[in-house]
């Protein structure tokens, strides 16, 4: 698997990966936290993209690589303090597109959803 440097950064862990599906879990921090002391909304929208690409590429073939073309997220609840689960599903992967949604809870209370669609492409030589 790649090291995700800015994933190192933001904190968050890989809990699993597998068959079109992801989890990460994060602990939010204060450098997690916008001025007003709430979790800042890349935060959360840096969670779904990474646990999308990390869902995706568990069904990738050889030598495909994936990006996101569009990702949208509701952010649903205000969040200061807590552990984030951002689960990942695949709903659909096609030869060069792929449709997937991601669902954010803080405990059992769901604080964001998001829904991204992927490029699917063959890798290129570096």
């Amino acid at each position: 698997m790649v090291i995700n440097p800015f994933g190192a950064l933001i904190g968050w862990r890989l809990i699993e990966r597998e068959n079109g599906s992801s989890r990460y879990e994060l602990d939010v921090a204060a450098q997690h936290l916008n001025p007003n002391g709430v979790l800042h909304g890349g935060v959360l929208f840096s969670l779904a993209d990474n646990g999308m690409g990390a869902a995706l590429t568990s069904l990738l073939e050889e030598g495909e690589q994936c990006a996101s073309i569009a990702v949208n997220i509701a952010f649903l609840k205000a969040v200061t303090a807590g552990t984030l689960i951002c689960d990942t599903r695949t709903v659909q992967k096609g030869r060069t597109v792929a449709f997937l949604e991601s669902e954010i809870r803080n405990g059992e209370q769901v604080v964001a959803r998001a829904q991204g669609t992927f490029s699917v492409f063959q890798a290129r030589g570096r």
